[in-house]
């Protein structure tokens, strides 16, 4: 398995590390009602599970784009590898950012993460 496709997994798994740090934060939170709960969410917990949502969003477009990357065979393995490390970089970033209040820093992180995706694509043709 390539490293590509490692941080495939890894992108799946980062939204975890966001929820987590929200249903941490929410004093009462109940699991058996686990979205009412977030939805009462408010400040760093709230900025997590935006996190998380956002995680979630981003990670489609990145696994098709390394996946078609590799079935093009088209593109470098090195260049699909570093836009893969690059885009995992650059979402913990993002997340960070998200979570800790800093607008700019998660805008930035987004946008290099959003690049490193239409370079696979971009590598892949």
């Amino acid at each position: 398995m390539t490293f590509a496709y490692w941080c495939v997994l890894a992108a799946a798994i980062l939204p975890l590390a966001w929820i987590a740090i929200a249903k941490s934060g929410i004093a009462d939170y109940d699991n058996d009602h686990p979205r009412a709960a977030l939805a009462r969410a408010e400040g760093r917990a709230q900025r997590a599970y935006w996190a998380e949502q956002n995680a979630l969003e981003a990670f489609p477009p990145f696994a098709a784009g390394v996946i078609i990357a590799h079935m093009t065979g088209g593109a470098e393995q090195l260049t699909i590898d570093l836009l893969a490390g690059l885009f995992i970089i650059a979402r913990v970033i993002h997340g960070l950012a998200y979570v800790n209040d800093k607008g700019l820093p998660r805008s930035f992180a987004w946008l290099a993460g959003f690049v490193c995706v239409i370079g696979l694509f971009i590598a892949a043709a």
